[in-house]
């Protein structure tokens, strides 16, 4: 249930107000926006009385939230939720190219890239230090040498460094990772979403293979619910029939999210598509639509990459698509 208060709201009947909600062992959300301030409440609300509520002085009006995620949703938080990192910010208007190879190989390789996705205006490093493999045989990555390899290249560049997690047990290891990155295989894995929950560092979720976007959500309300509402988004491609791409990119799932959720949209054209020459149209598309930010795979040597090389683009083409990219999101801010 969201309650939506008048502006110059009475401090001493907001005190009462809230006190008698509190006494219904509710949690309540207070989200002060650009016109209006919100109290969301989350609990048990079936014994509130919402015709005693839209009667009080200060109440502009009462719905009930019948979509099982909460804190996520925009009926809750209707300003976008912008996320700091580093230098650069996630959301609200802003637009953000998180660049690097899909894995982490040597120190050379990961400074080398930094030191070029920057020039070319990325604001965010990535690089995979554990990496999720079908097959038990191909490249694992280099594990925690490889959070040292990111964070080596962190201090060359200044740039922050975002890396996927796989387990619990490895959390220990990113005290100093900007953004801890969950990949479409633990979306579901309620008990790493609970302690990422507990930390105070940005989370980038991004979509199961064959999750529905209230599912994302749902994964996405178990950080929130611990405390941590720094979560970013990512629509990765999902499985589909179709076997001419890697993935099938869900472009509609921007609008969709843009709709549901105040939580900033980030695309990944590179998983999406498992093609190198499909990430620009892709990535430009992904604009056009609204998205936040992109995640794109860059790699110096992509054919003797360690994994994905197929889907990664080299510096020079990820430059020329940098400036593609912001001025075509500087005539799409135009228009929405």
């Amino acid at each position: 249930m969201i309650i939506v208060l008048k502006q110059n709201t009475d401090e001493k009947q907001l005190a009462h107000l809230t006190d008698w909600l509190t006494s219904h062992d509710l949690d309540i959300q207070t989200i002060k926006g650009s016109h209006s301030t919100v109290l969301g409440l989350v609990g048990d609300t079936s014994s509130v009385d919402i015709e005693l509520l839209e009667a009080l002085d200060i109440v502009e009006s009462v719905k009930r939230i019948q979509e099982p995620y909460k804190k996520a949703n925009r009926k809750f938080h209707p300003d976008d939720t912008v996320i700091k990192v580093g230098d650069t910010t996630v959301g609200g208007g802003t637009f953000t190219i998180m660049a690097g190879p899909c894995s982490v190989e040597s120190e050379e390789q990961i400074c080398s890239i930094a030191q070029s996705v920057k020039e070319s205006g990325a604001t965010v490093l990535r690089g995979g230090a554990f990496k999720p493999r079908t097959s038990p045989y191909a490249f694992q990555g280099l594990r925690a040498d490889g959070i040292d390899l990111l964070i080596e290249a962190k201090e060359k560049t200044g740039l922050p460094i975002i890396t996927e997690i796989m387990d619990l047990s490895q959390l220990p290891l990113f005290d100093n990772v900007d953004i801890i990155q969950v990949g479409a295989r633990n979306m579901q894995n309620f008990e790493l979403l609970k302690a990422l929950g507990k930390t105070d560092k940005p989370i980038l979720l991004k979509r199961g293979l064959a999750a529905t976007i209230s599912e994302l959500l749902m994964s996405a309300e178990y950080i929130m619910a611990g405390g941590n509402e720094k979560v970013i988004l990512c629509e990765r491609g999902i499985r589909t029939f179709e076997t001419a791409t890697r993935n099938t990119l869900d472009l509609s799932a921007i609008p969709v999210l843009k709709e549901k959720t105040h939580l900033p949209v980030i695309i990944d054209p590179s998983h999406a598509t498992g093609i190198a020459a499909m990430v620009k149209p892709m990535s430009l598309a992904a604009v056009a639509a609204g998205a936040d930010g992109l995640i794109i795979e860059v790699h110096n040597d992509p054919r003797h990459a360690k994994c994905d090389g197929a889907q990664s683009i080299t510096p020079d083409s990820f430059d020329t698509l940098a400036k593609q990219i912001h001025t075509l999101h500087g005539i799409v801010k135009e228009m929405y």
